[in-house]
């Protein structure tokens, strides 16, 4: 039926039995009286309908506050409605409240920072994460002018140029923050933090080795190709002086060997392609084999002693014997002639240790710390005359992480070193 008749007939059919009403008093008691029965009826209806708009009115000041009031008539099709809407409205805020709940659990989720500012740059809202990254506190900051938070003119500039097609790197607090801003929603903007600290130590690192690797190798071959055109220049050089060349050619050519191949094992260890095959490795074998290199390295200029006190592990056999093989050969190369080296296993007290102790120069605290960074060497000069590739305690770092292990070193200046590789006990074969 159309609405407006179930509206108008109950409502036309009340008012016409107060008439009929009216009208019979009126015949049995007369005009008087049937007026004032239909004056009653109509002060008793507008009384009701009254009553029914204030209690509708009370409602709508505080929806929240009870329950819908009960109707008669026509009120009780708009209390009905405004009861569904009520319900449809509370399912509706609930359903906007777990996703608001879900929007808010992703965006503390997020590692990069989030802040929201209105058309004049007014915090609004951020996260954690921008939290961090320009050192916001939202209780503290909210309604707060940005450009006031971040104090620093290269941002305040990004924002008055409105070139927001590039980002904006700034050093906050010793941190590489990337930002970008993006406009939306009328004159709002979100302003997006990225801490890209990792990301440009990384290509620092890669510079570096490429810088570094480029020089290693750019000096061998600056003295192979000048003997060779030394050679080519003078066909008639005498025997002696050629031997000569010959040899340090060689020397500088198995030095790039070297080189070549350390940087192929370190590329092998970070990449993914290459899973650690486990195995169990005959330590005391292992370390044998290892002061056997060690003492061929000398030539007999130290004492090499070997202590095994400790069981077998599970491991790559050909890694740690490259790893602590590294080891006990940098302690040949920096102990004094005549000086002890002691290479030892034994197990400790949560771990697995194979340590090389020497009597060598020792090393500079300050230096300790990036030992096993790529081409980092304390001393130049004496890595080149030791034939090092500055990158052996690099190897030992990534083996001993894929074995979940740990490189520790300790050391005095002027009387000796400490390099030991820890092992987790998981290591020890079931």
């Amino acid at each position: 039926m159309n609405p407006k008749l179930l509206f108008w007939v109950p409502a036309l059919l009340r008012l016409a039995t107060v008439f009929v009403a009216g009208g019979a008093v009126w015949w049995m008691a007369g005009p008087v009286a049937g007026l004032s029965l239909v004056l009653l009826g109509a002060i008793v209806a507008l009384f009701v309908q009254l009553s029914y708009l204030h209690q509708l009115g009370e409602w709508l000041n505080d929806p929240q506050s009870g329950r819908l009031p009960d109707g008669w008539g026509a009120w009780t099709d708009v209390f009905a409605r405004l009861y569904r809407m009520r319900r449809e409205d509370e399912r509706n805020q609930k359903e906007l409240a777990e996703w608001l709940a879900r929007f808010r659990q992703a965006m503390h989720l997020l590692p990069e920072g989030v802040a929201i500012m209105d058309d004049v740059l007014f915090l609004e809202w951020c996260n954690p994460a921008a939290e961090r990254h320009l050192g916001l506190t939202i209780e503290r900051d909210k309604g707060l002018r940005v450009t006031n938070l971040v104090r620093h003119p290269e941002f305040i500039d990004y924002i008055i140029l409105g070139r927001y097609e590039q980002p904006l790197t700034l050093s906050i607090r010793g941190r590489k923050i990337e930002c970008r801003i993006i406009p939306f929603e009328n004159r709002r903007q979100i302003l997006v933090t990225h801490d890209a600290t990792d990301t440009e130590r990384v290509e620092a690192m890669r510079r570096d080795f490429i810088a570094n690797a480029s020089h290693e190798l750019r000096t061998p071959l600056t003295v192979i190709v000048g003997f060779l055109e030394i050679a080519l220049s003078d066909p008639g050089l005498d025997a002696a002086t050629r031997t000569a060349h010959l040899k340090l050619m060689t020397e500088q050519g198995q030095r790039m060997q070297r080189l070549i191949e350390d940087m192929l094992t370190l590329s092998r260890l970070e990449s993914d392609e290459f899973p650690l095959r486990r195995e169990r490795v005959d330590v005391a074998l292992l370390v044998e084999s290892v002061a056997a290199e060690a003492r061929a390295l000398s030539g007999g200029r130290h004492e090499i002693a070997v202590s095994v006190d400790g069981p077998d592990v599970m491991g790559n056999m050909e890694e740690l014997r490259s790893a602590f093989a590294n080891l006990a050969s940098n302690a040949v190369r920096y102990s004094p002639q005549g000086g002890t080296i002691s290479l030892a296993w034994r197990r400790g007290a949560d771990d697995l240790q194979f340590s090389v102790t020497d009597c060598g120069i020792g090393i500079d605290p300050q230096h300790i710390s990036r030992l096993t960074e790529r081409f980092y060497r304390v001393d130049k000069s004496r890595s080149r005359e030791t034939q090092g590739t500055g990158l052996g305690l690099a190897i030992v770092k990534h083996v001993l992480l894929r074995h979940g292990g740990r490189l520790k070193i300790s050391s005095t200046p002027g009387e000796g070193s400490t390099f030991t590789a820890s092992l987790p006990n998981t290591s020890l074969p079931g």
